[in-house]
């Protein structure tokens, strides 16, 4: 039944991790290593079920590869998930277990932080294996993405904007936010430096107050964010929030925000773009973490990150000319830009086996 699930997905590989002692259980799953090795986030959360785990892992693994490469990187997909809680299953032996995985692998994967996991936890990964990026700057890392992914989904925006209206003045619209962790805060951020009306929601009260009191918000409640008369609706949350429930009660025109998978599925971008809806992809938006992240393979530099996070702009407008050029919705136009530029390097290169790919050279592991 894997083997088939396999097949059907085009992973190349899936390893499951065990640690009885360090209380380990997670999956790391390759989905394709043609542009280079599989960078993508480590995510520890409390699944109800193996299978929920596995399924999760095998679905963030293929976005990584589309994000990777629509953002130009040289880099393939994958991801890892750790079954757990984070709030109270955390250790420095889980951590560097899981590290020791990685390990072996020799580089066809490389780990990074995702939903759960914060800098100091890479710090306990970092221990075991060079590749993984989030680390410290004292490491020669980059620390907390969240910014960039935040300025990245700051310039597909103004992409959207400049699509959709024809100029990019964010101060004279209105957003609906969903979800203020660190990255939807940092965004919420950027967007009331333009001087936009910025409607905000989350599960955490203690955050709507800050965006409230810190940036000048207006809360509502976490389901009458769909209600909200605003020009652009942008999830920051969990994934799959346009749906059949929800599509009907949003009046944007304009759907652009940082969350994974933000389409229940298909047939929602489809209706959106009947609707007349600027869907702006999900993994071309929020590319701006992984493309800061990957820098750190070679060496990292912020100004050389601040530059490489504008390129999503002109990658959010080129996915937008496909749509156009070929008749179809941009989270289709966005698959076929991915799946072109795997097709045309794939000619030219075979699957990254680990170790022959770029090396992290702007580090010493345990300084």
């Amino acid at each position: 039944m894997i083997f088939e699930t396999l097949a059907n997905t085009g992973h190349e590989q899936v390893v499951f991790c065990h640690s009885k002692d360090a209380g380990l259980k997670a999956i790391i799953a390759i989905h394709n290593s043609v542009l280079g090795p599989a960078l993508g986030g480590l995510r520890m959360w409390p699944y109800k079920s193996e299978e929920e785990a596995l399924n999760d892992v095998l679905r963030l693994s293929r976005g990584m590869t589309y994000k990777n490469a629509v953002a130009g990187l040289n880099l393939g997909g994958g991801k890892a998930v750790i079954i757990g809680d984070p709030s109270k299953d955390k250790s420095e032996a889980l951590f560097r277990a899981f590290g020791r995985f990685v390990n072996t692998l020799s580089g066809r994967y490389i780990t990074a932080e995702d939903v759960g996991i914060d800098v100091n936890d890479m710090e306990y990964v970092f221990r075991e294996t060079e590749f993984v990026t989030g680390v410290h700057q004292v490491h020669g890392g980059s620390g907390d993405p969240s910014p960039f992914t935040a300025f990245g989904t700051l310039q597909g925006l103004m992409a959207a904007l400049n699509h959709q209206y024809g100029n990019e003045e964010i101060g004279k619209r209105s957003f609906a936010v969903q979800g203020l962790g660190h990255v939807g805060m940092e965004f919420v951020k950027l967007l009331r430096e333009q001087g936009a009306k910025v409607f905000v929601t989350d599960i955490h009260k203690d955050r709507v107050q800050s965006a409230v009191d810190e940036h000048g918000c207006t809360a509502v409640g976490l389901d009458e964010i769909y209600d909200v008369d605003a020009d652009v609706y942008s999830p920051c949350a969990l994934g799959g929030t346009l749906n059949t429930k929800t599509i009907d009660r949003i009046k944007a025109k304009i759907i652009c925000g940082a969350a994974n998978n933000q389409l229940a599925d298909d047939s929602i971008g489809d209706e959106l773009n009947k609707r007349g809806v600027l869907y702006a992809p999900d993994y071309a938006v929020n590319a701006g973490g992984v493309m800061n992240v990957s820098l750190e393979i070679d060496g990292y530099n912020r100004e050389r990150a601040m530059r490489m996070m504008r390129t999503i702009y002109y990658n959010v407008g080129r996915i937008f000319q496909i749509a156009k050029r070929d008749g179809i919705p941009s989270y289709k136009a966005a698959d076929r830009m991915a799946e072109e530029r795997i097709s045309a390097i794939g000619k030219i290169k075979l699957p990254s086996m680990g170790n022959n790919g770029p090396r992290f050279l702007g580090r010493m592991r345990g300084q």
